[in-house]
């Protein structure tokens, strides 16, 4: 008898050429940050990460998407939730750095939750 371990469900606001990163990695991870980009920032809610796709990527990109993906519990406690606003703008910075270990303990795919265009 095998013990599935507990999960933490994730969001993530990206635009369309993060996404299609994404797919181009089977929906199984996030890529590589670029230079400019020193922590990846999954967060913890659905409403924060509809805000900023809807409000903020729609602007810049054109679209903007809201993914929802699964991250072992006990792999994320490493990263102290920080509160970028009011009390539900909430988010985890993962160094870059961090990125592929943080992939590694993803369980299952990342999905998309919300489309904005």
């Amino acid at each position: 008898m095998t013990s599935r371990q507990a999960t933490t469900t994730l969001w993530r606001p990206t635009g369309p050429k993060e996404l299609d990163l994404v797919r181009e990695l089977n929906w199984r991870a996030w890529p590589p940050r670029l230079p400019e980009q020193p922590i990846f920032y999954p967060v913890l809610n659905e409403d924060y990460a509809v805000r900023i796709a809807r409000d903020w990527n729609v602007k810049h990109d054109g679209a903007g998407f809201v993914t929802r993906f699964e991250v072992e519990s006990e792999f994320l406690s490493r990263y102290p939730i920080q509160q970028a606003g009011g009390q539900t703008i909430l988010e985890l910075w993962v160094p870059a750095e961090e990125l592929d270990d943080f992939n590694a303990h993803m369980v299952g795919e990342i999905q998309v939750v919300h489309e904005f265009r």
